[in-house]
């Protein structure tokens, strides 16, 4: 929220004042209050409305105390599949906050309240049946950057709108990427368990892994999460490539050293490592196949932190299990979770984590707020900050 507000106060002194009484007036006192805070002294605007749980009062000359808007979460409180309980308070500060259990055994009660739908997790996507008994949702909040689990031209249709948080989530995954890269590099997970070995003696000196000092790592999706691996990978004196639909900037390659790919089949027989970075779209499913891992190093390794569906697993098995690439590391799988007797979990030179990239207690806290600056906003008839443009729904079909 703080990047949306921040961006407020370029703004002039009668739009400011606008924002303030749009606010004031649509009842939403979440913005109202955070506007109030940067332009109280320049907008004469009137008490803010504070919201009383599912309760309404008029009264002249005094504050007015609205019920708070509706919001319908796709899973629980809490629990190992719900929202971090912190994380729900964050929101119940603004909103009824409605888990989707609670929902579906009172629909005719909550249907014509509810205004937001909140993503937590992938679970529960707003299919034909969901949005056609919620007549007055008004948005759509999904965290992350993906788009491939919305159904967007369904949503729309409904006069619905979607926001997303591409940039909240970017630098955690970059992050996690390069984590991925270190532990598959230097065999961490194999040296954890070795050293926990119950009848151990001594360590082997003859047990090596891989360089990433020099190394060459070669980056498909160069757009904001990729852009930030190459700023970590720079760090570590590595060589990047990096192809991408778009070339990016001589700025932004010089600032960190990058070197632009036209053809994918140049990056991946130069690369020691291969860092997975695109959105899923149909041109983007099964990248990755047996033809391009055949063009890869034997010392190589596949980093994949998208999509699951980039990769053609039956593929990458039998690369990996023939020796054609060194290793992989993936932090997305399709399905997730795997089956329990899928190869990928047997074999010794793959990393598999649970999609987890962005998973820390202060992106997802930042996730919230940022969800909720853009809830507020689309019930206030304001711009949204992190709406889903047209060009992207295009992308994400």
């Amino acid at each position: 929220m703080a990047a949306f507000l921040k961006h407020s106060l370029l703004l002039n002194f009668r739009s400011q004042t606008h924002i303030v009484l749009q606010c004031h007036l649509s009842c939403q006192a979440g913005l109202f209050v955070c506007y109030q805070r940067l332009f109280c002294k320049k907008a004469n605007a009137s008490p803010p409305i504070s919201f009383c749980s599912r309760k309404s009062y008029t009264g002249e000359n005094k504050n007015q105390v609205m019920e708070k808007p509706y919001l319908l979460l796709n899973c629980e409180k809490g629990g190992i599949h719900g929202i971090h309980v912190k994380l729900a308070a964050i929101l119940e500060e603004h909103f009824e906050v409605i888990p989707y259990d609670e929902f579906l055994k009172n629909k005719n009660f909550y249907s014509h309240k509810i205004k937001i739908f909140y993503l937590w997790t992938y679970a529960n996507a707003p299919k034909h049946s969901l949005l056609q008994c919620l007549p007055n949702l008004k948005i759509v909040l999904s965290p992350g950057a993906g788009l491939d689990h919305l159904d967007l031209p369904l949503i729309s249709s409904y006069g619905v709108k979607v926001a997303n948080t591409p940039l909240t989530v970017s630098s955690a995954t970059a992050d996690f990427g390069m984590a991925l890269l270190l532990a598959s590099a230097r065999s961490l997970i194999e040296g954890v368990k070795m050293a926990a070995l119950p009848d151990i003696r001594y360590i082997t000196f003859n047990w090596m892994g891989a360089d990433i000092t020099g190394a060459t790592l070669g980056i498909i999706g160069m757009g904001k999460i990729g852009y930030k691996i190459a700023q970590r990978a720079k760090g570590f004196e590595m060589k990047i490539l990096y192809h991408n639909r778009k070339r990016r900037s001589k700025e932004d390659e010089n600032a960190v050293g990058a070197k632009y790919c036209e053809k994918m089949e140049d990056l991946l027989q130069q690369s020691d490592f291969v860092m997975l970075v695109v959105n899923l779209t149909p041109e983007t499913t099964k990248l990755i196949g047996k033809h391009e891992l055949k063009l890869m190093k034997p010392t190589a390794t596949l980093i994949n932190i998208c999509r699951g569906q980039v990769v053609d697993q039956d593929a990458l098995v039998e690369a990996l299990q023939n020796g054609v690439i060194r290793a992989a590391a993936l932090d997305v799988t399709y399905p997730e979770p795997l089956p329990r007797d899928h190869p990928l979990l047997k074999l010794q030179n793959v990393i598999v984590t649970a999609h987890i990239g962005a998973r820390t207690y202060s992106t997802n806290k930042k996730v919230v707020e940022r969800m909720l600056a853009n809830g507020l906003a689309a019930l206030a008839g304001l711009p949204i900050p992190d709406e889903v443009t047209q060009s992207q729904k295009k992308s994400s079909n």
